[in-house]
């Protein structure tokens, strides 16, 4: 496990002026590439919503709840179910078959996938992944996630993690992710991570119809 944080206040990072989602992320990773950060493969992560079924909701008026199911490629042998503001759960990937068993109380939302993917560069114990975030065929955002593998605990690390960030997002530097909340102590985990991906996607949801603002 290591602490892990990205994104721009957990939002996807600003397209350049002029440029189109590719060509920035093209500029972030020519920064990494200069620095000295070395390609190490790719990455994926993936998202699909579910909603209550109906059937399951009475007829009191009660707000049906969304569930996030997710994979990362980091973890190939896991699923994630998650609530808002709620627990997620770290299952294997034989959840996705559940979850077609399940079509009576929970039912996929159309065209609700969302996902991130690109590259990861290795640069001393950093771990950074620059990934384009696309629903259907279209790009919706840009994904930075930077992780530091030596530490597991976040407050111990977080001025090591913003330096090494500034070093090449400049002025889009993200505050503290605020999945660390009061629980600054405590051991970082991949649901963390989870988490953060998925505020992130759920942003970009909300944003997508809203032009995103530039780079200057």
């Amino acid at each position: 496990r290591s602490v892990t944080c990205w994104g721009i206040d957990v939002s996807q990072m600003p397209v350049a002026e002029g440029k189109s989602v590719q060509q920035t992320v093209e500029l972030l990773t020519k920064k990494l590439e200069m620095l000295g950060a070395e390609k190490q493969g790719t990455f994926c992560v993936d998202c699909e919503t579910y909603h209550t079924a109906a059937s399951t909701l009475g007829s009191q008026g009660q707000a049906g709840k969304l569930m996030y199911v997710m994979h990362n490629s980091e973890y190939p042998l896991s699923c994630f179910a998650l609530f808002e503001n709620g627990p997620c759960l770290i299952a294997d990937t034989n959840f996705d078959v559940l979850m077609v068993k399940l079509k009576g109380f929970f039912q996929s939302a159309k065209a609700s996938k969302i996902e991130t993917r690109g590259t990861r560069y290795q640069y001393c114990d950093f771990l950074v992944k620059v990934g384009t975030v696309t629903m259907g065929p279209s790009a919706r955002g840009i994904s930075v996630e930077v992780e530091y593998g030596p530490c597991v605990v976040a407050s111990d690390c977080w001025s090591l993690l913003l330096e090494f960030l500034q070093s090449f997002l400049g002025s889009h530097t993200p505050g503290a992710p605020t999945v660390f909340g009061n629980r600054h102590d405590a051991v970082y985990g991949p649901a963390d991570t989870m988490v953060q991906y998925m505020e992130l996607f759920n942003k970009v949801r909300k944003q997508q119809q809203v032009p995103v603002a530039g780079i200057r």
